[in-house]
C-alpha cells in the first residue's frame, strides 16, 4: 500500500497506531448495548482530544487518511471505529451541503469530539432501495414538518444531532428526497428502542412525529438529497473496506501468534500445511483488499470527480475476504476461537456487519457492473 501513500500518511499511521495502543487497544469490550451506549461519548471525546476526528469534517477530505484511522481503530476496537465512522458519515452532508452557519454550528464540535454525529436514511421498508423512503417533509411557511420512521441507525439515541433524509415529494421518487439537520431533543423528534447487535454499537429506530425545524435545516436545493446522500456514501465506502482491512489484520495477527505457540501432535500448529496454506491465503487476501482500498482512497485524493467503481470493488473484496480471514483465524484458534470476548469471537460478530452497512455486497456488485456496462 505504501505505493499509494504519501510521507505524511506514513507518519500519520504511527502515530494513529501509537494512539490506538495507548487509548483504545486495552479497552474492554462493552458487555452489551447498556455498556456500548454509556462507553460511546468517552471514547469520541478522546478521539477529538487526540485530533482524530479533524479529517472528518475536511470540505476536501484527505480519504487515505481516513482510511489508515479506520483500519487501526477497527483492529483494536470495532465500538471506536463505528464512532469514528459515524463522526464523518453523519457530519459529511453538512460539510459537502450546508451553509456556513450550520458548518460552524457542528462541525467544530464533531472534530472536538463534543457533539455526536448521526445519518438517518435507513427505513423498514426502505434499505437498499433509498427510493422507497418513507419519511415526509412537509412545507409549511417557513419551516419543514418531518413525519415518519428511521430504522437500523447508528447512534439512535445517542446523537447530537442527525442528518435525516426524507421525501419532499413521493411523485418525484428520488428527486424528490431532501437532507435535513435535525438536533437531538428537538419536539416530535423521538428515539424509540435500541436494536442490540451481537457486538454492541449504538443502533436503533427514531420516530418523527409532526417535528418541526426551520427550512435552513435543509441542506442543498429541494429535492438534492438522494444525490447528496449517495455522495457521501461514495466518498467515504473506502473508509468502510479500510476497517475490514483493520479487522482481518487483528485476526490474522492472532492467528498467526497461536500457531506458532500451539502444540499438537507433537509440533507447532505453524508446522502443519493445511494451517499454512490457511495463513497463506489470510495474508494474501488481505493484501490484496489493501491495494484496492487505498487505490479507491489514492484516486479520489488525486482528484477524481467519482470513484463509485473503485469504491464498490474496495468495499465488496475487502469486506467478504476480512470475512473469509476472520473465519479462518477462528478455525485456526479451534475452541478458544469460540470463546465469549475471545478477540477473534468478537472480530467475527463486528465484521459480518461490514458487508450490509453503507451498500450490501449485492449491492457493489451492482454498481461496479452498471460501472463496466455503461
Amino acid at each position: 500500500m505504501r505505493a499509494f501513500l504519501e510521507p505524511h500518511h506514513l507518519e500519520l499511521a504511527t502515530r494513529v497506531q501509537e494512539v490506538v495502543h495507548n487509548r483504545f487497544l486495552h479497552l474492554a469490550p462493552p458487555a452489551g448495548d447498556a455498556a456500548a451506549r454509556a462507553a460511546a461519548r468517552g471514547l469520541v471525546e478522546a478521539m477529538g482530544e487526540e485530533g482524530l476526528l479533524a479529517g472528518a469534517i475536511a470540505r476536501e477530505p484527505d480519504l487515505r487518511a481516513l482510511c489508515l484511522v479506520r483500519e487501526a481503530l477497527a483492529g483494536a476496537s470495532p465500538l471506536a471505529d463505528a464512532l469514528y465512522a459515524l463522526q464523518a458519515l453523519g457530519s459529511m452532508p453538512i460539510t459537502l451541503a450546508g451553509d456556513d452557519e450550520l458548518r460552524a454550528r457542528w462541525l467544530p464540535e464533531v472534530a472536538a469530539g463534543r457533539a455526536i454525529a448521526g445519518f438517518a436514511m435507513t427505513e423498514p421498508e426502505a434499505g437498499s432501495d433509498v427510493g422507497a423512503i418513507a419519511t415526509t417533509a412537509r412545507r409549511d411557511g417557513p419551516d419543514y414538518v418531518l413525519d415518519g420512521v428511521k430504522s437500523f441507525i447508528s447512534n439512535a439515541g445517542i446523537a447530537d444531532f442527525y442528518c435525516v433524509f426524507a421525501s419532499t415529494d413521493r411523485a418525484k421518487g428520488t428527486r424528490g428526497i431532501g437532507c435535513f439537520v435535525v438536533p437531538a431533543g428537538t419536539p416530535g423528534l423521538r428515539f424509540v428502542a435500541p436494536f442490540v447487535l451481537s457486538e454492541p454499537h449504538p443502533l436503533g429506530e427514531l420516530a418523527f412525529e409532526s417535528c418541526r425545524i426551520p427550512a435552513a435545516a435543509r441542506l442543498g436545493e429541494e429535492g438534492e438529497g438522494f444525490k447528496l446522500g449517495m455522495r457521501t456514501l461514495d466518498l467515504l465506502r473506502p473508509t468502510v473496506a479500510a476497517a475490514a482491512c483493520g479487522m482481518a489484520a487483528r485476526a490474522l495477527g492472532e492467528a498467526v501468534v497461536h500457531a506458532r505457540s500451539r502444540h499438537q501432535f507433537g509440533s507447532v500448529l505453524a508446522d502443519f500445511q493445511l494451517i499454512q496454506a490457511k495463513i497463506a491465503r489470510m495474508a494474501t487476501d488481505l493484501a490484496a483488499a489493501r491495494l484496492l482500498t487505498y487505490r479507491a482512497a489514492w484516486e479520489r485524493d488525486r482528484g477524481a470527480e467519482r470513484v463509485t467503481k473503485e469504491s464498490a470493488m474496495a468495499k465488496l473484496f475487502a469486506t467478504e475476504a476480512a470475512q473469509r480471514i476472520v473465519d479462518d483465524a477462528v478455525q485456526i484458534l479451534g475452541g478458544r476461537g469460540v470463546l465469549a470476548h475471545s478477540t477473534v469471537d468478537r472480530l467475527y460478530r463486528a465484521v459480518r456487519a461490514l458487508r450490509i452497512y453503507e451498500g450490501t455486497s449485492e449491492i457493489q456488485h451492482l454498481v461496479i457492473a452498471r460501472e463496466i456496462l455503461k
